[in-house]
């Protein structure tokens, strides 16, 4: 990993940590550190972080991890994590929630639900927080985040801050134009007025089927890889004989096809190579190259970003 000498790294209100432990958090509990690990004290402090900061110096927002596999070599440059200051929600007039984006999904569709609000309720389904979710598009359910989002402020990598209505994200499936470096400190978002008990039992039922169907008590990244069109991904996965597929300490899940699992031990070298012989399979049953839905950041250990 490069390394920055420490007057290329501004002051801060919040917190800096130098070869800052990302395992520690992200959801597959393995991988490499950050260069530098920033968890800045509010807006203003990250836009002023920003502007200082040597624009050759990469910027990378991770919020729980729960999409991400770093790899071993660790992350170059400056990881932004948001912390709970960022995770703010006030409900507004028209049935609308402005939540920070350090928010989780989960606790943004319970704000709705306590607030009679329905439309949100798949965020129940989506285990990031609302800055992923409006990065990514995230979705579940039948629904994704470009269904219900009015506008999203963002921290750019110059430091400006700057709201951006929907439409100019740019959404596709999976997919938004959110640039390079930015992060998304809050959104906002639109729902229908909706009966509390009704909302609530959809998102118990959303829930249900998430405890059924995905491996949520496991070291995982979530869905591995984006569904072709007019396809599963898990079941061209299970197709290719691919369910409890290892490699090192990473495994194909038996529960859900679509999830790698860290068996305890796995390197993120190990899951990585683990997706890519899941792919090749795929390939050579099916003809379908699945995409990558989980983003890989950082380096191999020893090698190059890529």
């Amino acid at each position: 990993m490069s390394t920055l000498t420490a007057p290329t790294i501004p002051l801060l209100n919040g917190s800096i940590a130098p070869g800052g432990s990302l395992a520690d958090f992200i959801w597959f509990r393995t991988g490499g550190p950050a260069e530098w690990l920033v968890r800045p004290k509010d807006v203003a402090d990250l836009s002023a972080f920003l502007s200082a900061l040597d624009p050759a110096v990469p910027v990378l927002p991770v919020g729980v991890g729960s999409n991400l596999i770093v790899r071993d070599g660790g992350v170059p440059g400056v990881v932004i994590r948001l912390p709970k200051s960022f995770a703010r929600i006030a409900i507004e007039p028209g049935e609308r929630v402005r939540a920070g984006g350090g928010a989780m999904g989960i606790t943004v569709a319970s704000a709705a639900r306590d607030a009679g609000i329905a439309g949100l309720e798949f965020l129940r389904g989506i285990p990031g927080t609302a800055g992923g979710a409006v990065r990514m598009n995230a979705g579940a359910y039948g629904r994704e985040t470009a269904d219900i989002l009015v506008e999203a402020t963002l921290v750019l990598r110059d430091g400006r801050v700057e709201t951006w209505p929907a439409a100019r994200l740019g959404y596709s499936y999976r997919h938004s134009a959110v640039p390079e470096g930015a992060i998304v400190v809050e959104a906002l978002f639109a729902g229908v007025p909706g009966d509390t008990a009704a909302i609530g039992a959809e998102m118990d039922r959303i829930a249900a089927e998430r405890e059924a169907s995905q491996p949520l008590r496991s070291r995982t990244g979530g869905s591995t890889f984006k569904n072709p069109p007019g396809e599963k991904a898990w079941r061209l996965i299970d197709a290719a004989g691919c369910r409890g597929l290892r490699h090192g300490g990473a495994q194909v899940s038996e529960k859900h096809c679509n999830f790698l699992l860290n068996l305890g031990d796995a390197t993120a070298a190990d899951i990585e190579a683990l997706g890519e012989m899941v792919r090749e399979r795929v390939r050579a049953h099916s003809g379908v190259m699945l995409e990558w839905e989980i983003q890989r950041i950082g380096q191999y250990d020893g090698a190059s970003s890529g």
